[in-house]
């Protein structure tokens, strides 16, 4: 008998996306009275189909900069990033790469089935309503199609926002701190959430975080930046099977990596603590 994939492993459905190869990327900021900044530096990284990575590292080492690059938000100055072998911007053209940010951007004065019906009408594609009814019961919305993001909490239009980025079936799911502004108990809640639609959906996804829990909640894989210049310090497997639970995240060994990888970012950015 065949050995089991590694999605039906873990419960997963059958992964698919496109593979992200990041291949000695630098990127310099021009500065005023020709000073420049240079935020990350020779990072090479591979990134399987449906592969879920997280990016971690001391405030201003990059994370975000390199995810930008990744969505074609940014050029890299030197290097290049590859998404399925093409550049990225091929990929944008053709809105198969979904981002989503902090700040949820949906429009005010739409709905929440209108903002999800949005991204068809910019790629001039008919809206799939059935897609947009099964997206909205996915992300626990179902009764509030109608409802403003005026009258929805922070959590329920990060849900609406995340659900809008994977509308169009991205190959590529972009995160850039999607959670950062909400309260530990609706982050909690939404990591959750986030590891169940990814778990359904298995798309290639890399999720930019500073909370070192979320991270190993949710990623195969984290990746560790060094500051400014960013540059990969540590690449870290985890280990732990999905769907990954409170008993997980309460279990001695994943403490233990949390204190790891705290302590890694500790030592990134120069904090060794003191005595008493």
């Amino acid at each position: 008998m065949a050995a089991p994939t590694a999605a039906a492993a873990d419960g997963r459905h059958a992964v698919r996306g496109a593979p992200i190869e990041v291949d000695y990327v630098g990127k310099v900021y021009p500065m005023r009275r020709g000073r420049s900044v240079e935020a990350v530096t020779d990072v090479a990284l591979k990134i399987a189909a449906g592969e879920f990575i997280a990016l971690i590292g001391p405030s201003g080492c990059g994370k975000s900069t390199l995810l930008r690059m990744m969505a074609s938000l940014e050029a890299p100055t030197t290097g290049a990033v590859r998404v399925g072998a093409a550049d990225p911007r091929e990929l944008a053209a053709k809105h198969r790469l979904g981002v989503a940010f902090q700040d949820n951007a949906l429009l005010p004065w739409l709905s929440v089935y209108t903002n999800l019906a949005l991204p068809y009408r910019v790629a001039r594609r008919p809206v799939d309503k059935q897609r947009i009814a099964e997206l909205i019961e996915l992300v626990g919305l179902k009764g509030f199609e109608d409802a403003r993001p005026k009258q929805l909490s922070g959590g329920m239009r990060q849900r609406v926002s995340i659900a809008r980025s994977i509308v169009l079936e991205p190959e590529v799911l972009l995160l850039d701190e999607p959670f950062g502004a909400l309260d530990a108990v609706t982050r909690r809640r939404l990591n959750a959430e986030l590891q169940r639609i990814w778990m359904a959906d298995p798309v290639t996804t890399v999720l930019v975080t500073h909370d070192v829990d979320e991270a190993l909640l949710l990623a195969d894989r984290i990746v560790v930046l060094s500051p400014r210049p960013g540059r990969i310090a540590k690449i870290r497997t985890v280990p732990f099977a999905r769907p990954r639970t409170t008993e997980v995240t309460r279990s001695p060994e994943f403490h233990a990596m949390v204190d790891e990888l705290t302590a890694d970012l500790d030592m990134l950015s120069g904090d060794r603590g003191t005595d008493g």
